[in-house]
């Protein structure tokens, strides 16, 4: 049913059960799985939450973050492997994550993305928003969403 699927994680515990189910879902399929982990971008204003660092010290963090998410990605793919399935990891950098996640899956040509969501409601959802929701607003792909 499905060739490609992409897994979008954030390296969270909740991500990481979504991770177990998307491999699980592409080895029952024989698909190939695509590991994604989307970077943000240092905040370049004091309203979007910046500390005044100097350039420097903000490529040296984002540098840290892709190196983080790319350690994590890793893990991910051992996982996937040891459980026959091919694998392909990728981390962007963006400051709209739910649409990266979606070009993402356009890019890599997968037939459904999988995520987790943190069910979040009311206030929380209004404050820290849902990317998750966005992708599934968004998105002309499937999306399995996991809690």
């Amino acid at each position: 049913m499905f060739k490609r699927i992409l897994v979008a994680t954030d390296g969270s515990p909740l991500s990481k059960k979504a991770v177990a189910s998307a491999i699980a879902l592409a080895a029952q399929n024989g698909a190939e799985l695509v590991a994604l982990t989307v970077v943000p971008r240092y905040p370049t204003n004091y309203f979007d939450g910046a500390a005044v660092f100097t350039p420097e010290d903000i490529g040296r963090i984002e540098k840290q973050w892709a190196e983080a998410a790319q350690a994590s990605l890793d893990e991910i793919a051992q996982q996937a492997e040891a459980s026959g399935v091919k694998v392909k990891t990728s981390t962007v950098s963006a400051d709209l994550v739910g649409d990266a996640i979606i070009a993402a899956a356009k890019k890599h040509e997968s037939d459904t993305i999988v995520m987790a969501s943190h069910g979040r409601q009311g206030i929380k959802r209004l404050l820290l928003g849902s990317e998750t929701q966005h992708v599934l607003t968004h998105s002309d792909l499937p999306v399995l969403v996991l809690r």
